[in-house]
């Protein structure tokens, strides 16, 4: 079934059907959660809500590493239209809207939801293409900048744990009205990631160490250069899934090693829009 969601199209989509159960990843505010219970509850077995660790990046303090226990607290003041983080804001703030009606609909009449919180996903042929990013620089011959050195520890999740996590618990009463944290149990550095993905292509690192400072004034956004160098980048604590879904997530070097060989098989035939600034990265190197 095709259509907008967030029009009657949906709405017409499903009338008069129900599902055992449903995925949604493309709800990002309380309003698309709204019409999903308007339109569908007492149809649905069980409802799962992909949310984002962002909705800990706009709590303040931020938690690190952020629990599910750090949802509720003081929530930073909003940037004003056109600032830098306006954008990630309203994400994290979405995402939280929408969680929000589903927890009231528990409360309010157990409707049968689950919320799952992931930070950055990498996986083959990830539509982001930010891991990708890397790798296109890596083979290219060229220096890897590396804002302000790369030793903040990142902690991502791997898409293919994501989908088998999401299918295991689909029909289980328990998780109903809880939220849990799915990533990696890892934590390297951004320099020690990209030295795994240089190894696996068989390629030297050539890493750059740069102030960010620098970049910005060179004109160029850090996030291009280095995607995994962002401020807004969540760093969960996936111990709830670990203990009540048994949730194991894939070793690192084993999803990357999955992920670059995708990558060599099935080539894009153009580099991810961060790459256009490559040759001014270079002669700034």
């Amino acid at each position: 079934m095709r259509g907008d969601r967030t029009t009657d199209d949906f709405d017409r989509a499903v009338a008069g059907r129900s599902f055992d159960g449903v995925v949604d990843f493309a709800a990002f505010s309380a309003a698309d959660v709204e019409r999903v219970l308007r339109t569908l509850e007492g149809r649905i077995g069980h409802y799962v809500l992909v949310s984002t660790g962002q909705v800990y990046l706009v709590r303040e303090p931020r938690p690190y590493p952020a629990r599910e226990s750090d949802y509720d607290g003081p929530l930073m003041a909003e940037p004003p239209p056109g600032h830098r983080d306006r954008a990630d804001w309203e994400y994290g703030m979405g995402k939280r809207a929408a969680e929000d009606v589903l927890d009231r609909a528990f409360a309010r009449s157990g409707f049968p939801s689950t919320r799952l919180r992931i930070p950055m996903v990498n996986g083959e042929r990830d539509y982001h293409r930010r891991l990708e990013g890397y790798l296109w620089r890596i083979l290219d011959g060229g220096p890897l900048l590396v804002p302000d050195g790369g030793r903040h520890r990142i902690r991502h999740v791997y898409s293919r744990d994501v989908a088998r996590a999401t299918v295991g618990l689909l029909g289980h009463r328990r998780t109903h009205g809880q939220a849990y944290n799915l990533c990696q149990e890892e934590t390297p550095t951004l320099v020690e990631v990209l030295e795994m993905l240089a190894g696996l292509l068989g390629a030297p690192a050539r890493l750059r160490p740069i102030p960010r400072t620098l970049l910005e004034e060179a004109g160029l956004d850090p996030r291009d250069v280095s995607p995994f160098s962002g401020r807004w980048m969540s760093f969960l604590d996936p111990a709830r899934a670990r203990a009540e879904l048994d949730f194991r997530a894939t070793p690192l070097l084993a999803s990357l090693d999955a992920i670059v060989a995708s990558f060599l098989a099935h080539s894009p035939e153009s580099p991810p829009p961060g790459y256009a600034s490559r040759g001014r990265e270079v002669g700034l190197a």
